[in-house]
Order: C-alpha cells, then structure tokens, then sequence
C-alpha cells in the first residue's frame, strides 16, 4: 500500500537543531544515498520519545555536542524528490529548534553515516547549498536568522 493510498498515511516526524556559536552554525557532513551532504543535526522522532528530547538525542549522537535548546523555530512540510522507480517521495514534518551549545565530547562516535561534524557561517552553508541534504536545512537557518523564535512552552506531551 502507498503512501497516497494509505488510510493512516503518516509523514515522516524529523527534529533538527540550529546551534551557532561565535556567528557559525553546527552542521553534519554525512552519507546520504552515495553523496557526501550537509545538514542540520537531525533525526526522527522515536516512540514515546518527546520533541524536545529527540533534538538533543540526535544533536548529541550527530556532534558529540550536548546543548541547551532556547527556542522552536517552527514546523517545516516538506516532500521529497519523485524517486526513480516512479514512487513518490517521502513527506517530512521537521520540528525545528534553536540550541545554544554547552560540552563537546570529542571521543563520542558519531552516529553511522556522519562524517564529521563542523563549524560553518551562514555565507559557507549557503555557498554549499547544492549539497544540502534538503531545502529544510538552508531555510530553518534563514528563519532562525531571521529572529523567528517561539517558546518551548508552545510544546506539549501528555502523559
């Protein structure tokens, strides 16, 4: 059953996190379908898992970094490229956050896929954007940029 013809049809749930420090932004370079990209640190949302902590899950298993979120940035929709077989492609909800950073531990492994982690200013992830790993990762940075917060008190999970 497709996705289209799905009755419980479900986007793929993301979170990501934009870090800065001293004017850069935290990316990953990771591994994504025989390329070399970048992106945010990112991840999916796991069961029973609330937004928030996913972002500093994935921030910690993508960077080796622990930080402190500040903000939510918004919720982006986004739709994958047609893939070549003729399918659709995948649909992503991403939550996105604002951090500030707090530790790094440098002998954390990185989660599989990722390269490496750095440091980049916005003019360097922007230069770089035909390998962004989606249009997601240049737009919740020029929103965040931008100024557009919101407060982490907009989110909530029930027991």
């Amino acid at each position: 059953m497709s996705q289209r013809t799905s009755r419980f049809w479900q986007p793929d749930v993301t979170v990501a996190t934009v870090v800065v420090n001293g004017g850069r932004v935290l990316c990953v370079e990771e591994r994504s379908n025989g390329s070399l990209v970048i992106n945010q640190p990112a991840g999916h949302l796991e069961p029973d898992e609330s937004l928030e902590h996913a972002a500093l899950r994935e921030t910690r298993e993508e960077t080796g970094w622990d930080v402190r979120l500040t903000a939510f940035i918004g919720a982006y929709q986004w739709q994958a490229p047609m893939q070549a077989d003729g399918n659709a492609g995948r649909h992503y909800l991403r939550m996105a956050f604002a951090a500030e950073p707090l530790r790094h531990d440098p002998t954390r492994p990185l989660d599989d896929g990722i390269v490496r982690a750095l440091w980049m200013t916005p003019a360097e992830l922007l230069a770089e954007r035909d390998r962004h790993r989606s249009p997601l990762v240049w737009q919740v940075v020029a929103d965040h940029l931008a100024g557009q917060r919101h407060p982490l008190s907009l989110l909530r999970q029930l027991p």
